[in-house]
């Protein structure tokens, strides 16, 4: 699953990748990198320009859950097809009363990271990281770098890898 993309190993284009991100990604040879036109960063876009299949495409999404005044942030992680049941599945696993996708300064702010580029790698620690059960399936998904200019072409199951990770289903 290639496209008219050129993949890279990411330690090769360390430039294309958001610094919290290179930090977590570094020195594996399971993640690959391709520059991307920035404008063609959201998904379908990018899949159409690009010659991939929009089921290939994984997008993360940060939601905030709140529960007695408290914040909690969680990344969840679901095929483009799809969408995250953010105010049921996501908000009752997350033990929320209320569950709704954070603000993009707020979510770039605490990721350091570009919007339309959110990906699961180099998230604040202590954060959950929810992958779907159709993300973890694929062979391998597209997910952002960190920054608008590129995308990161990973195995499915590599986000599920990460420090406070779960396999779930998150879709409706």
């Amino acid at each position: 699953m290639t496209g008219t993309l050129t993949w890279q190993h990411a330690d090769d284009r360390p430039e294309l990748l958001a610094e919290p991100v290179l930090a977590a990604v570094g020195g594996t040879d399971r993640v690959r990198v391709a520059e991307i036109d920035p404008e063609l960063a959201d998904t379908a876009q990018f899949c159409e320009h690009y010659g991939l299949p929009l089921g290939t495409s994984a997008n993360c999404v940060v939601v905030a859950a709140k529960r007695a005044g408290e914040i909690t942030y969680a990344a969840c992680l679901v095929l483009a097809t799809d969408r995250a049941d953010v105010n049921g599945t996501i908000r009752r696993h997350l033990g929320a009363r209320k569950a709704s996708f954070a603000p993009m300064d707020e979510t770039t702010g605490a990721t350091g990271m570009e919007y339309g580029g959110i990906t699961p790698f180099g998230l604040p620690e202590g954060w959950p990281v929810l992958v779907d059960e159709a993300v973890a399936a694929e062979p391998e998904v597209v997910v952002g770098s960190g920054l608008r200019r590129s995308k990161l072409l990973v195995p499915g199951k590599l986000p599920a890898e990460l420090p406070g990770a779960e396999i779930l289903p998150l879709t409706r």
